[in-house]
């Protein structure tokens, strides 16, 4: 859609942007690199107060790297894709000598000793950081609720959950408070915010991005991904974090993709709105000459059973000293959930991690030699309430925890690249999320898809109406 579509959106033309346009307008300089800066800046103070998505500000210095960006523009100097560009991530990217917090009490001082690999690459394609995110505590928690720094709010509803971990950075990207932004995914962690905030995400293959100097959780599982509003947005994050080409991939047609439709688990007791708007998007794939495909998955039980015996097992011994001298200084959720980890079996561990390759060989062989991608909602329901999901303690929790997961901690197990996007509405006006999952380091047929959807249809380019 033309740019005078998008200008209603926001207050400011300049927010409205994708990070593609809005590179392509710094480039052209058709604006400048400050303006664009205090545009996002005003942005980000105006939704604080209602969405509690930030936990820093950092505006001084922001400002001055768009001034030596303008600079280094002005003599003809483009340090790469995303020059100028204002960026905020999770905060649990280290950048050394600045605290890192984590959503933590226990880490709300301490300076980190490196910098991300993945912030030095954005930083080397010309992106600003001016802020970082909430997110759920040490990134345990898909709601995205917070009882250090405050629970995040949706953009589309403030009395709804944003999804976790990565909460912050699918409210900030939503609510036009943030270009793009990193998140991280163990067990949907980028997934679950861009579904309930009505935006787009990539968790890569497992592997693919380097993770050094980020918050460990389950590194056998544990991803960094981009939030964006679109999926070619995110196309360009992720090419630049994971050095690789992609963008020339998005432009190639789909209609030689098979897009499977799972004849089990994704559907079982599925919201009707929610599989509604499945079929609906379908039907886009469809008329874009893509063939839908029914398709046998194997059983996601097992798959998510042996997904939360490494999570329970690996996330304990980077807590393990604090766990003991500093108990208190966890939220209850975090504490119980750290606890049950504990008495996970050595054999349990080992034979979850044997049974890694097998399983992703396994489904390979039963899904991905039938069709390109898979095809369903991120969740099955529709986003609750903060007070619904704000449960601390007890067999709730992991009851609760259990049905968030269903259909993303087996692809986590699994290590396979998806693509999130919006994909409707509900009644109550929010919105629906769709994963498209491919095959190991396919990321690129899940990119195309995604793009081509987006370009057929117009869910992301609706704001929320703050």
């Amino acid at each position: 859609m033309d740019r005078s579509h998008r200008d209603h959106l926001t207050d400011n033309g300049l927010i409205a942007l994708s990070c593609v346009e809005l590179a392509a307008e710094i480039r052209e300089k058709r604006t400048t690199c400050v303006a664009v800066m205090e545009a996002v800046l005003e942005r980000a103070r105006a939704v604080q107060p209602r969405l509690n998505c930030f936990l820093r500000i950092d505006a001084e210095s922001a400002l001055a790297a768009a001034q030596l960006a303008d600079r280094d523009l002005a003599r003809g100097y483009v340090r790469g894709p995303l020059h100028g560009v204002p960026m905020a991530h999770k905060d649990m990217y280290y950048r050394r000598g600045v605290v890192s917090s984590c959503g933590s009490k226990i880490l709300r001082d301490v300076r980190a000793s490196g910098t991300a690999k993945v912030l030095e690459y954005l930083d080397a394609a010309g992106a600003i950081q001016f802020g970082v995110l909430n997110m759920a505590e040490f990134a345990m928690g898909p709601t995205g609720h917070n009882w250090h720094y405050g629970h995040c709010r949706n953009p589309w509803d403030t009395e709804r959950i944003t999804g976790g971990s990565s909460s912050g950075s699918g409210a900030a990207v939503a609510a036009r408070a943030a270009f793009a932004s990193l998140g991280s995914d163990t067990g949907g962690s980028v997934r679950f915010p861009a579904a309930f905030c009505g935006i787009s995400s990539v968790r890569p293959t497992h592997g693919l991005v380097s993770v050094e100097n980020i918050l460990p959780l389950c590194p056998s599982l544990d991803t960094v991904g981009p939030l964006a509003r679109t999926v070619e947005d995110a196309a360009l994050v992720l090419q630049v974090i994971a050095q690789t080409e992609w963008m020339r991939e998005l432009e190639k047609p789909i209609a030689n993709l098979r897009i499977g439709r799972p004849r089990q688990i994704f559907y079982d007791g599925c919201d009707a709105e929610i599989a509604a708007a499945m079929e609906a998007s379908l039907d886009v794939f469809r008329r874009l000459g893509a063939a839908v495909v029914d398709v046998d998955v194997p059983d996601f039980s097992r798959l998510s059973a042996l997904a939360a015996a490494l999570h329970a097992a690996e996330a304990n011994p980077f807590h393990d000293q604090w766990f003991r001298t500093r108990p208190q200084d966890y939220s209850p959720q975090v504490r119980e959930r750290l606890e049950k980890g504990r008495s996970v079996l050595a054999l349990d561990y080992v034979k979850a991690l044997q049974a890694r390759q097998p399983a992703i060989d396994a489904f390979c062989d039963a899904v991905f030699s039938k069709v390109d991608l898979v095809h369903g909602p991120v969740v099955s329901f529709q986003t609750p309430t903060l007070a619904e999901t704000e449960i601390t303690v007890g067999d709730a929790v992991t009851q609760m925890m259990g049905r968030f997961v269903r259909l993303t901690r087996p692809i986590s197990y699994l290590g396979l690249p998806v693509v999130c996007a919006n994909a409707g509405r509900t009644k109550a006006g929010m919105p629906i999320g769709m994963q498209l999952i491919a095959p190991p380091r396919d990321e690129a047929s899940a990119l195309r898809a995604g793009h081509a959807f987006q370009r057929a249809t117009d869910w992301h380019l609706r704001a929320p109406p703050l």
